[in-house]
């Protein structure tokens, strides 16, 4: 994943109260995956992490995630669009889309689960 894709991204997300943790902790994971910052969004998994990609794969454990987006290479995300972030107790979902640099559009609709309902708690699912 690009390093420098920071400077390029365009971000869109509704603001709220800001008194969600969760919520921002899911906005700042989903810009960081569109940014291609694979520190962070390794660090805000847990060691039993699984992933399934509908239709694709189930990755399982952190190690193994940390190789899936190694091998994401340069993807080029230019704008971010977060639509809607939920989150209650252990549980969140966050929706929108990805513009690519070669103008294909992405949706997505991630649901997660969390270690635990605390506000530092890393996402298992």
């Amino acid at each position: 994943m690009e390093k420098n894709q920071a400077e390029k991204l365009q971000i869109v997300c509704i603001e709220d109260c800001g008194n969600a943790p969760k919520k921002t902790f899911l906005k700042e994971f989903n810009i960081a995956f569109a940014k291609g910052d694979v520190d962070f969004i390794t660090e805000s998994v847990s060691e039993d992490f699984s992933w399934e990609i509908i239709g694709e794969k189930v990755i399982h454990g952190k190690d193994e995630f940390t190789d899936w987006l190694d091998q994401l290479g340069d993807h080029k995300v230019t704008k971010i669009h977060i639509q809607n972030i939920l989150t209650h107790g252990r549980m969140g979902a966050v929706n929108g889309t990805l513009k690519m640099k070669d103008g294909r559009r992405i949706s997505f609709c991630d649901m997660y689960t969390f270690t635990d309902a605390g506000k530092q708690a890393k996402i298992k699912e």
